[in-house]
C-alpha cells in the first residue's frame, strides 16, 4: 500500500522532503523502476520549492502520474490535465489549501513533521492510480 511506502520513506532516517518521499514510495509501490537521477528531480520541490508554494507532496504526487499516465508528452491527450485537476481539487477538499505556506500553520509542527500531508496526498495518489490501472485494463 502507497501509504505505508510513504510513512516508510517519511521516517527521519531517509531524511527526504515531502515530495522525494512521495515519488520513491510510488516509485517503490507502483514498480516504476526510475533511475537515481529522476528520483533526485524532487529534492527542489520540497517546502513549497523552496518558497513554501506548492506543498511538496503535491509536487510528488503529480510527477508520480505524469510518469504512470504519460506516454511521451502533457499535450498528446487532456488525460493528465483532468488528473492533476483531479488530485488538486481532492487535496483542497481534504486539507482546506495546497499551499506550503497556508498548510503548514494547520498541520505541521517539529514532531510529526509535514505527516499529514504526505498521507493526504499518499491516500488520494493510492485511490487514484488503482482506479486509472483498473480502468486501462478493462
Amino acid at each position: 500500500m502507497l501509504l505505508d511506502k510513504a510513512k516508510k520513506y517519511y521516517d527521519k532516517s531517509y531524511d527526504l522532503n515531502c515530495a522525494e518521499t512521495i515519488l520513491y514510495a510510488a516509485n517503490e509501490e507502483y514498480n516504476m523502476n526510475l533511475s537515481k537521477e529522476t528520483l533526485k528531480t524532487m529534492a527542489a520541490f520540497g517546502g513549497g520549492m523552496a518558497v513554501e508554494g506548492v506543498c511538496g507532496a503535491v509536487s510528488g504526487a503529480l510527477a508520480s502520474l505524469s510518469i504512470l499516465f504519460t506516454n511521451e508528452r502533457g499535450h498528446e491527450s487532456d488525460r493528465i490535465k483532468k488528473l492533476t485537476t483531479e488530485f488538486f481539487t481532492k487535496f483542497r477538499e481534504a486539507l482546506g489549501n495546497e499551499n506550503c505556506r497556508e498548510l503548514k500553520p494547520k498541520y505541521r509542527n517539529d514532531e510529526i513533521r509535514c505527516t499529514v500531508m504526505i498521507e493526504t496526498a499518499a491516500k488520494i495518489l493510492d485511490e487514484m492510480v488503482t482506479r486509472e490501472q483498473n480502468h486501462k485494463a478493462e
